[in-house]
């Protein structure tokens, strides 16, 4: 078939449009058409290929959230937002931002300065994690600003999407203190992978690749006339640290992590033993309003 008549048939679909409430999603939808239609021809894909395909997306839609990092789609977003805050003269110093990934929560339960994530029979190491938010300058503290935790349990699960832990279990929210502090005690979490022989694994594993994830720990930090700041860290030494399907490792995410074997310092957290210790603060950028929002708008679970 040749370019000249896919061409025709592009322009006879386009000519049946006529004027619509949103023209960027008109012109959007026709640059993705257009760009399938030629990636048909190019590829010669057959009928059975293009339904096997169609079929597959119509099964994988569980999965989309995941679909959507792993094949690199919400890196380019997180690119797009730093480039766009760096025209705007936005400070490069703040923390860097990287997915959101599909399993937070609304809700959590709120607290202020600190938190227990979980409860003493949460299987794990333990984990007290604390810092400071900044603003832009990095120097001034930023009182009530709302920093929102969530990670998986041991077995690479979440909360509410797993039945079998309680409501919130590894998920809070805290208010900074008057000087931008925030801690919590949690367990140190593990890395793992995208459910096996789903639609993601089923995907990646065509690709020649693998659906690995390094233990990470997810945040939104939020204050009032700054940007909402989407971020995660990542647990050093993990052997997927930087080779996250997820695409979502970043220099300045990987803090170090030390060991506390103090009796006094453990039984400031109620804790009975060792215990890792992360020290992390958070910098966020003024709000400004010529730069696309930070706040992104997406299906959310809410409990």
């Amino acid at each position: 078939m040749s370019k000249q008549l896919v061409d025709e048939l592009i322009k006879q679909i386009e000519s049946k449009q006529g004027t619509v409430p949103d023209a960027r999603v008109q012109a959007i939808v026709n640059r993705i058409v257009k760009d399938l239609f030629y990636t048909i021809e190019e590829f010669d894909v057959s009928p059975s290929e293009f339904w096997t395909a169609l079929n597959f997306l119509s099964a994988s839609a569980p999965e989309f959230g995941l679909i959507a990092p792993g094949l690199g789609f919400e890196r380019l977003l997180d690119i797009r937002m730093d480039e766009a805050e760096a025209k705007a003269g936005l400070s490069p110093d703040a923390t860097p931002r990287t997915i959101e990934g599909p399993l937070y929560v609304a809700g959590a339960p709120v607290s202020t300065g600190f938190a227990r994530l979980c409860n003493d029979d949460e299987i794990g190491e333990p984990l007290v994690m604390e810092g400071q938010v900044f603003a832009e300058d990095g120097i001034t503290p930023l009182k009530h600003a709302l920093v929102e935790v969530w990670h998986a349990n041991h077995l690479g699960n979440y909360s509410y999407f797993d039945p079998s832990q309680k409501p919130f279990n590894l998920r809070r929210s805290i208010r900074t203190d008057e000087n931008g502090r925030y801690s919590f005690q949690s367990v140190l979490p593990l890395g793992y992978s995208v459910p096996p022989n789903g639609a993601t694994d089923t995907l990646l594993k065509a690709l020649g690749r693998h659906g690995s994830r390094p233990a990470h720990i997810h945040f939104f930090v939020t204050a009032d006339g700054h940007r909402k700041l989407t971020t995660q860290i990542n647990i050093d030494g993990d052997p997927y640290l930087w080779d996250d399907f997820a695409f979502a490792t970043r220099e300045g995410l990987v803090p170090a992590i030390s060991k506390v074997s103090d009796v006094a310092q453990a039984a400031k957290y109620q804790l009975k033993g060792e215990f890792s210790h992360i020290m992390f603060n958070f910098v966020l950028h003024a709000d400004k309003t010529d730069v696309i929002s930070t706040d992104i708008s997406r299906a959310r679970a809410a409990a």
